[in-house]
């Protein structure tokens, strides 16, 4: 699909340099327009985020901006890393406002059903669409937290038929700071919660690629807070899954990690739980919720590409020819899509299909918080209901 095809309800860009006010006046030069609304970006955390902050400020004057860091981006042209990918919503197609939770550990259901009541006002006053079945809520979290679980349980009583979908601020993969962009600044233990009602058909999807073995490992002592497991089947944790996953428990690594990771199954189907790490008292600390008393079942890839081209596929049978894209990708499937030589056609793949998005460290999906997951949305174009 060619640019000069695509109507501008949204636009998109993405910069390489580094210079924050360099690189600020060139998104801005790739997005903006007259009827620019609102800018929605991933960075990668190589940035000086104490300078790009005021300069997206000023390079987007009275447009609403929100965004993260990311453990990768997906850019016009696929897969890209240290750098700046965004899209720019047209405000004639798109009424978007965005708002931050500061305070993870106290966000209550009060707090929750006043942030997305505010959320919805300005959505009806825009009138572009009626809210039922014309809204979706992308949420960002601060990606150490911890706290998606909490946030995520609770927005999503607010939200009740609304679908939401998103990702976990990552920091290429460095796990020490992880930010979310709200107002003109980055922000650390914190989350933000986008509101996004237009008449453009959509769909939101999430989908994985992982398919279970026979192997069961029951979790017999865990720190929930930590997300650690300190044993599996009243053994060290790290020794059962390293006998599991047929290696030794000092070859553990991240790329065992993204090619063998545990599965959890509820309501019939299962949601991947990755480990982030193996520490030295022999427990793994986990990427999601881990609790005493579940059971997690050993997983194995099936073709990355092709689960996440089915789901979008049938999004296009519904909504049309594709808009955009977001999307939220695990940075495990990234990296295993590097371990086994398929970074070159994913990268086509949403290069053809409209991709925008970032690498996560979690993905989330209608208040479930998952890992090694693809989640997004598909938006078809504004002629698809003529």
């Amino acid at each position: 699909m060619s640019p000069e095809t695509v109507p501008s309800a949204v636009r998109t860009a993405s910069v390489n340099v580094h210079n924050p006010a360099l690189a600020a006046s060139q998104l801005a030069a790739q997005l903006s327009h007259e009827n620019l609304g609102c800018v929605l970006f991933f960075c990668s955390a190589e940035y000086e985020l104490r300078q790009l902050g005021p300069a997206l400020e000023a390079a987007f004057p009275g447009v609403r901006i929100c965004g993260c860091t990311s453990a990768g981006e997906i850019t016009p042209e696929g897969y890209g890393r240290g750098c700046i990918t965004a899209i720019g919503f047209d405000q004639r197609y798109f009424s978007i406002d965005c708002a931050l939770i500061s305070s993870l550990d106290r966000f209550s259901l009060q707090d929750a059903q006043g942030v997305i009541n505010r959320l919805l006002a300005t959505c009806r006053d825009a009138g572009l669409a009626p809210v039922k079945g014309n809204t979706f809520a992308i949420t960002l979290l601060d990606g150490l937290s911890s706290r998606e679980e909490l946030v995520l349980a609770t927005l999503n009583s607010a939200l009740g038929t609304i679908p939401q979908f998103g990702g976990s601020a990552g920091d290429d993969e460095r796990l020490a700071n992880t930010h979310v962009f709200y107002d003109g600044r980055f922000h650390t233990g914190a989350a933000t919660v986008m509101l996004v009602n237009t008449p453009l058909d959509f769909r939101v999807f999430s989908t994985h690629h992982m398919v279970d073995r026979s192997e069961k490992l029951v979790v017999t002592d865990a720190c929930s807070e930590r997300r650690t497991v300190r044993e599996l089947n009243a053994e060290p944790a790290a020794q059962a899954y390293a006998r599991v996953v047929g290696v030794r428990v000092e070859d553990l690594d991240r790329e065992i990690f993204a090619l063998r990771p545990l599965g959890v199954k509820l309501g019939g189907h299962y949601f991947v739980r990755s480990i982030q790490r193996v520490n030295p008292d022999g427990s793994l600390t986990f990427y999601c919720a881990v609790e005493t008393g579940i059971v997690m079942t050993a997983m194995e890839p099936e073709s990355l590409l092709d689960s996440v081209r089915h789901q979008i596929e049938a999004s296009e049978r519904v909504v049309g020819t594709p808009l955009i894209t977001i999307g939220c990708d695990c940075f495990l499937r990234r990296l295993e899509a590097e371990l086994t030589g398929e970074v070159a056609a994913v990268s086509e793949f949403m290069r053809r299909h409209r991709v925008i998005g970032f690498n996560t460290y979690g993905e989330q999906f209608d208040g479930m918080h998952i890992n090694q997951t693809f989640t997004g949305v598909v938006i078809g174009q504004p002629d698809a209901h003529s």
